[in-house]
């Protein structure tokens, strides 16, 4: 750390609470702020891997959508009856009712669909009428040995991990524990199961392998 800097007045101004989880993987105080500022930056670095990530799966999901529905699908009651209606948690079609009430246009209700809203369409229940006709059509790389209700599920499975590092950028908490090489292949590896070439322009963009090697 730059000498004039006060680490203990950092310490204080980030909340030692915070600071523990760091300084329990540290050697001493400045380390402890080395991999807190670490950590920051990988989470930056993981913004972009995510946004494109996020797009490429709900626009992936639309086109299905939009196969079966048109571009009504979101007010659409037999689409709309399919989703799960849980009284607690997430819960997809009270979030996708709100959403479409909000506007009329399909291109603006698709972005106001949260995370899990687009999870959750990789769950068992959409095989029939989703995956098992079109799953190859907006996914055209993935695996051609797997079978498509293995590679849905291997599709929820790495939503999940994504979710789960998405989740905790958003609220600034550590990530540095986590296997982040694992999470950003696994971005790759979605994007790349919908299009080669925007899998290759963005790790050939992103900074997030170049912050992994400098981890303290």
């Amino acid at each position: 750390m730059n000498s004039t800097v006060n680490g203990e007045r950092v310490r204080v101004t980030l909340s030692s609470p915070r600071l523990s989880t760091y300084e329990k993987k540290a050697s001493d105080l400045d380390s402890a702020l080395e991999l807190y500022l670490w950590n920051a930056n990988v989470s930056g670095a993981f913004f972009p891997c995510l946004h494109i990530c996020e797009v490429t799966i709900r626009n992936a999901v639309s086109e299905v959508l939009f196969k079966l529905h048109g571009n009504q699908w979101p007010w659409n009651n037999g689409f709309i009856n399919t989703l799960p209606n849980p009284k607690y948690g997430d819960n997809p079609r009270r979030n996708l009712q709100q959403a479409s009430t909000k506007s009329s246009d399909v291109n603006k209700v698709i972005p106001e669909l949260n995370f899990v809203f687009w999870q959750k369409m990789f769950t068992s229940r959409h095989d029939d009428q989703l995956w098992l006709p079109y799953f190859r059509t907006v996914f055209p790389n993935a695996n051609a040995n797997i079978t498509v209700k293995a590679l849905r599920g291997e599709m929820y499975n790495d939503l999940e991990r994504i979710r789960k590092l998405r989740n905790r950028i958003a609220h600034h908490e550590p990530v540095f524990s986590r296997k982040l090489d694992e999470d950003y292949q696994a971005i790759i590896k979605i994007i790349g199961y919908r299009c080669k070439d925007t899998a290759e322009w963005l790790s050939l963009n992103q900074s997030v392998s170049s912050m992994l090697s400098k981890k303290p």
